[in-house]
Formats: structure tokens, sequence, C-alpha cells
């Protein structure tokens, strides 16, 4: 959630805000009217009960009919102090859900606009011209058919459709993946964990995934917890209701865990191979910094992101995500596309987003500099989720025959393994 004071001391950045995400900016002045009765309704609770008090200690000295009419205006105060109660309660819950209603404020540098109109800020590498090689590309599910390391028709028979069993050379190059992902982040000072999949409400609403991406969120109604769309949950939670000293700022962990989306309103998309799933696994980086430490973060973060993309060889281009395309908690937001051959285009593989002190201010999460306690900022990045790589992989270092030529980075956790071959060949 954003600072109310904030909120009220410049109203009109909130509206702006509010407006460029293309959401409702009326419900910047319902929160400030909420704000305002919440903060009236405390005063008058206040001084009704100082007068309560007061009339207390006058009682015992009275008799007759003065204690009499004491008497009678101490009930009235009574009432009055229970239903000035009740308003503060009434205007303070409400405050509370509205301010959770609102998306975090949009750094002013954000391109303003819908998915489509982002600002390319980098491209990396060089996209291979197929047909000067002399052979049509072939998709990363034909390709991972031929090196028996992807098998759908299975993973529909066992869960559904967007489900799939990665198998042989599949299996062991997400094993390698992951590893590489996390050597990269354990030598840049990250503290890998291996992050809990299920997680408490409180866990998900306090890191935003529980507005505008409730719906691709899975919840087990009988024991009232979420599985994660990513570990940036439990990593953002893991502080959670805690002061951590300024010195021990920054902490970065690397969090690896299976992630779960519904992927609901994607119907029709990305429905061949393992691009768009409902599980799959991932590195995430996530950083707590001082806030006005942030801005740096999030550059280190991409080019973390760029690191991993880079000892992987492929193509690749990073964007500055457009206001209207942010999520909730997010004020900003880099993606690194990397390129798909045989789709023509670029496509997202790794997403880093500062949420400034968006996500702390909900989970509780406070800096002690000294005799200040303030909330801090978290950021998050993608290093690796691994479906998505492995398509980029795939298609990306194909050779005529079928076979995929591994990466340099990857080869110590394949084996020394150079080629993966078609395994009918």
């Amino acid at each position: 959630m954003i600072d109310l004071r904030l909120l009220r001391e410049d109203p009109d950045r909130a509206r702006a805000s509010q407006r460029a995400r293309g959401e409702d900016v009326a419900l910047v002045d319902s929160l400030l009217s909420a704000d305002e009765r919440r903060r009236s309704s405390g005063v008058r609770f206040d001084e009704l009960r100082a007068e309560q008090k007061a009339l207390g200690k006058l009682i015992p000295k009275a008799a007759g009919d003065e204690k009499a009419e004491l008497l009678k205006k101490a009930s009235q105060l009574a009432a009055d102090v229970k239903a000035a109660d009740a308003e503060r309660d009434a205007a303070d819950a409400e405050t509370q859900e509205l301010l959770l209603r609102l998306g975090n404020l949009v750094h002013p540098d954000v391109p303003v606009g819908g998915e489509e109109d982002f600002v390319t800020l980098e491209t990396h590498g060089t996209i291979r011209d197929f047909g000067a090689e002399g052979f049509t590309p072939k998709d990363h599910l034909e390709l991972g058919q031929l090196l028996g390391a992807i098998d759908v028709e299975r993973g529909a028979k066992v869960s559904g459709s967007r489900f799939y069993f990665l198998t042989g050379v599949g299996a062991l190059l997400e094993l390698a993946l992951v590893n590489a992902a996390m050597a990269q982040a354990t030598a840049a000072g990250f503290t890998p964990m291996l992050t809990p999949a299920l997680v408490r409400p409180q866990s998900m609403a306090g890191t935003g995934f529980l507005g505008q991406a409730a719906q691709d969120v899975y919840h087990l109604d009988k024991d009232d917890l979420y599985l994660v769309g990513t570990s940036e949950v439990a990593l953002a939670a893991y502080h959670m209701d805690e002061i951590i000293d300024a010195e021990r700022l920054p902490l970065r962990y690397a969090g690896f865990s299976p992630c779960f989306r519904r992927e609901a309103g994607s119907h029709g998309k990305d429905t061949r191979g393992i691009f768009r799933v409902h599980q799959f696994d991932k590195v995430e980086m996530f950083s707590y910094v001082a806030p006005e430490e942030s801005q740096e973060e999030h550059r280190r973060l991409l080019e973390w992101e760029k690191q991993w993309l880079t000892s992987l060889e492929l193509p690749f281009r990073v964007i500055d995500v457009a206001s209207g395309d942010l999520g909730s908690s997010a004020s900003r937001k880099f993606d690194c596309e990397a390129w798909i051959p045989t789709q023509g285009k670029y496509r997202e593989l790794t997403s880093t987003s500062d949420c400034t002190e968006f996500q702390s201010r909900r989970l509780s999460i406070r800096m002690r500099d000294g005799k200040q306690v303030k909330p801090l900022a978290t950021l998050n990045g993608t290093l690796c989720a691994v479906p998505r790589t492995i398509v980029a992989i795939l298609e990306n270092h194909q050779l005529a025959d079928g076979s995929v030529r591994v990466p340099e980075v990857l080869r110590p956790y394949l084996g020394g393994r150079e080629i993966l071959e078609p395994s009918a060949k």
C-alpha cells in the first residue's frame, strides 16, 4: 500500500498514477474521504473519552440531584463513546479496504499506455538467419519430442491442458538451468532459499497478489492456503512483522520453488508446447533495501538478468514496461524478452520490478536507521523461469538434424555434454 500521508499531501500524483494504469481515478477521492472520516471520528472518540474520564472523577464527589444528573450524563456519554468507537472502526476498515485496492504509484519515467506501449531500451545478441543456414527451424515442442525431452500428451492425460512432463535430457536440462542460475546468484551474494509453495492469505495479500492478479491464483478452500505463482510471495513475507537494522541491508535472496498459475484470460494463447503452463519451476531474486536505494537495486537486478541471458547465448531485448501493464505492486518494471525463432518475435523470459515501499507497508516490514523506524523497499527479479528458458534454448541453439547445442555455461551441469541429440538417432 502507499503512504496515506503522501496521498493527502499530493493526491494529484495518485490520481495520475491511477489514470496511467487505466484504473479507477475516483478511488483516490473515495480513499481521501474515508481517511478524513477516520481521522475526524478518531478525534471525536478521543474527546468523548476524555470527557467521560473527567466526569468519572466528579461522580464520587457528588450527591443528591447533582449526582443523579451526572450519572444520567455519564450514561449518555457511554452511549456516545460506543457510537464514536464504532464509527471510528468502520471508517478505519473502509480506509484500509480502499487502500488495499490502490496500486503502487507509477514511477514518472514509466511509459504511459497498454501492453504494446513499452519502450525498448537495449537489444543484445544476433538473431540467426536459418534460411542462410539452409534449413527451416523447428519449434520447441517438435525439438523436445525428437530429443525425448518434453511430453505434453501424457501431461494432459495425467493433469489436463497446459501440464507437461520433462523427461530424459529435458529433466536434466531443467536441473542444469536451476543449478547454473543458483551458482550465478550465489556468486553475486544472494542467499539461496528453497521456499514454501503454500502460503497464508496475509502473505499473498501482502505482496499484492489478491487484487488484480487474484483470478490467476489457486486457492485451497479447506486449508485456506494459496499456491504461489512465484517464490516472490514467500520471500517477501519471510520478514513479515519484523524490524531490520539498516546495517544488515541490502538483504538478497534467491528462491527456488514450483509456481502455479491458473492462466485465466489466456484462453487460446500459447496453447502449443510449454511456453504458457499451469505449473513450472523458477529461480527468483528478491531484495530488501533502503527506499533511497531501490532504483539502483532495480538496475542491478536487471544487470544480473542480462548476465544470465547472455551466458545462455540468447538474443534478447530489454523493455521498459508501460504503465497499464504493471502489476499492482510494481512502480516500474523491466522485462527481458528472448527471440523465439518460430514465432518470429521476442517473448518475455525475465522481469524485474521495483515495488518501493508498497509490499513492506502491507507486510509490516520496517528498517531501523538510528532512532528512526520506517518501511523499507522490496524488489524482485526473475533469474530463470525454466520452461520458457528451455523453449528459447531449444529453438535458438538447434541444428539442422534436430539436435541442440548446449550453451557453455550449462555444460558442467550436464556432464560436459556439448550437444543434445535426438533420442531416435
